[in-house]
């Protein structure tokens, strides 16, 4: 049995032995469902009173004496109606018995007096899992079925491994993720805030966090114009009969903020720019010789995310995203998607990933579109992949209904994989708008469209940059590359002449002028994960020098200003981490 089938197995097993352990706790509880989940496990309950954190400790004890008890986990296939008495009283479990399909087996599994309604599989006994590689790590709420209509149940978190090395490993590895969560170095930086009282999901950038996303538009722009591309500006705004064209309104109203009423006419916010691009596209007469037109743009759009559901910089209301549409005739459809997925790549690099893996997802059951054109382009978008040399898996039938795409996602510092660029074919809406061309034949023809989004959008890939490199950017990216320190106050005029010339250089510097002693100065320089920290004296001052603190410690003294000028060119210049 492979390692991952018997982990799963653990964990749903371990998530019986933490129900059974809160029935102990709560012997009127009602419970709902409890599966295995990456690295561990939960069950959702119905609980006569919110739990502590404190209970936690009493379940986790409970927990080890049921396995101590050497519980042997036995499936057995009942009736319907035998299930209904087993479960009498248990509500979620006769709803959950009440969903499985009519022919189906109903299959229960005991381990000692406690009974659940499950599909397993499961261990064979309690004897299998180790009391000492498990732990519950949280209490959130979750509402029944994940629907928000539904009541609202406590839904404990936990993992579980084979042995306590493993536990210790993973353990250490979710601290990681602490120090490194976005959310908290936001608010340690001074990057971003977030402010549920005056609109949740909506992001305050604050001066610092600006400069980050400062470097990364400027640097977005300048390799679009290096790459053939041409920057478009949208409004934020359009009539309703925009998103009834394009089918926004039948197939994403959910997610849509509520219409403003307007000269007697419904206005909806953007939740997409592809409308927009559209409209232009359709302002002219275009001919063969105009394609293939490459529009971007940096676009802010709105989506109603539920509440519960918005995380961070993850998942906001508002965000912008990196947008380009691409018009192109059926036979500039290749050449086309190579150099958009090589374009990707080659901004992924520069921001420092790596390791890429790209997700081909084909034609789903319910789409539109000749079978023809989404064959050749499902295939030219599987060629750019292998002509790139990526790794990658096919997600049969994962497309749009519109179209086929490769997704491309990043493993992070720690090994997380995150999803950021996407390149998708739509054949909906030149058909929806009847976009035309005039071919080389004289004949009016429909382009294809080409949705690409390389970072995702602005807000979150941040939110994985920061967390990415736990705050500690590389110096082309930093808010402040160079922090000045005098020695003392005597010295800050020597400071404010380096601040200017350094800026005069091309760097983002200032000089800490203020009344704090020098070693809380540069401890705050270091806290601020400043890349460099330049600390002026007497002796610097008469030599034309530094001494520099790089951001890791190591410390340089009496570096000519000339030099220390040259070497964060190259390194801003080469995109390196110090």
């Amino acid at each position: 049995m492979a390692d991952e089938e018997k982990l799963s197995m653990i964990r749903h097993s371990m998530a019986h032995v933490m129900a059974e352990a809160v029935l102990e706790m709560f012997p009127d509880a009602q419970i709902a469902i409890g599966p295995a989940i990456e690295n561990g496990f939960y069950y959702d309950f119905d609980l006569p009173r919110p739990l502590l954190n404190e209970d936690l400790d009493e379940i986790t004890k409970r927990m080890k004496n049921i396995i101590s008890q050497d519980k042997t986990f036995e499936r057995k296939v009942v009736t319907r109606d035998e299930a209904a008495k087993l479960f009498a009283g248990q509500k979620y479990k006769l709803e959950l018995l009440a969903a499985i399909p009519e022919g189906e087996d109903v299959s229960i599994y005991n381990q000692g007096a406690f009974t659940d309604l499950c599909r397993g599989p499961h261990v064979k006994s309690t004897k299998e899992l180790n009391k000492d590689a498990f732990k519950l790590l949280s209490i959130a709420g979750a509402y029944w079925r994940g629907k928000e209509t539904n009541p609202m149940l406590t839904r404990i978190y936990g993992t579980a491994w084979s042995n306590p090395k493993e536990l210790r490993v993973y353990l250490d590895h979710l601290e990681d993720i602490k120090k490194r969560d976005h959310r908290k170095l936001g608010q340690e930086l001074d990057l971003f805030s977030l402010h549920e009282e005056a609109g949740p999901g909506l992001v305050y950038w604050h001066p610092r966090g600006a400069r980050i996303r400062l470097a990364i538009e400027d640097f977005w722009r300048e390799e679009h114009y290096k790459n053939g591309y041409e920057m478009v500006y949208t409004p934020h705004v359009g009539k309703s009969w925009l998103w009834e064209t394009s089918g926004h309104l039948s197939f994403y109203k959910d997610s849509m903020y509520p219409p403003m009423k307007m000269d007697n006419t419904d206005y909806y916010v953007k939740p997409m720019n592809c409308p927009f691009h559209i409209m232009i596209y359709q302002n002219s007469k275009r001919s063969y010789k105009d394609l293939p037109l490459r529009w971007c743009e940096l676009g802010t759009v709105y989506r109603y995310e539920k509440a519960g559901s918005l995380h961070g910089l993850m998942r906001v209301r508002g965000f912008t995203q990196d947008d380009a549409h691409l018009f192109v005739t059926p036979e500039q459809m290749d050449g086309e998607i190579t150099e958009v997925l090589r374009f990707s790549l080659y901004m992924l690099r520069s921001f420092g990933f790596q390791e890429i893996k790209a997700y081909l997802s084909t034609r789903p059951e319910h789409s539109v579109g000749e079978q023809e054109r989404w064959d050749a382009a499902t295939e030219a978008l599987r060629r750019a992949i292998e002509k790139e040399g990526l790794a990658y898996e096919v997600d049969e039938g994962g497309g749009a209904f519109y179209g086929p795409k490769i997704d491309l996602k990043i493993k992070d510092a720690i090994g997380r994989e995150w999803q950021l660029s996407t390149v998708q074919f739509d054949f909906n809406l030149p058909e929806r708008f009847k976009l035309t061309f005039t071919d080389k034949d004289g004949v009016e023809k429909r382009p294809y469209m080409i949705h690409r989004a390389l970072l995702g959008s602005i807000e979150r890939f941040f939110g994985v940059l920061v967390e990415h490199y736990a705050g500690a950017f590389p110096p082309w990216l930093s808010p402040e590359q160079i922090r000045v320190v005098p020695v003392a106050e005597n010295f800050f005029d020597y400071a404010k002449q380096l601040e200017k010339r350094f800026k005069d250089a091309g760097f983002r510097a200032t000089a800490d002028l203020s009344n704090d002693r020098l070693n809380a100065k540069i401890r705050s320089s270091q806290m601020l994960k400043t890349p460099y920290t330049v600390i002026v004296g007497d002796k610097e001052q008469s030599s034309d020098a530094v001494s520099v603190r790089y951001r890791k410690g190591k410390q340089v003294n009496d570096v000519p200003t000339a030099d220390f000028i040259a070497e964060v060119r190259k390194t801003i210049d080469e995109k390196a981490q110090i």
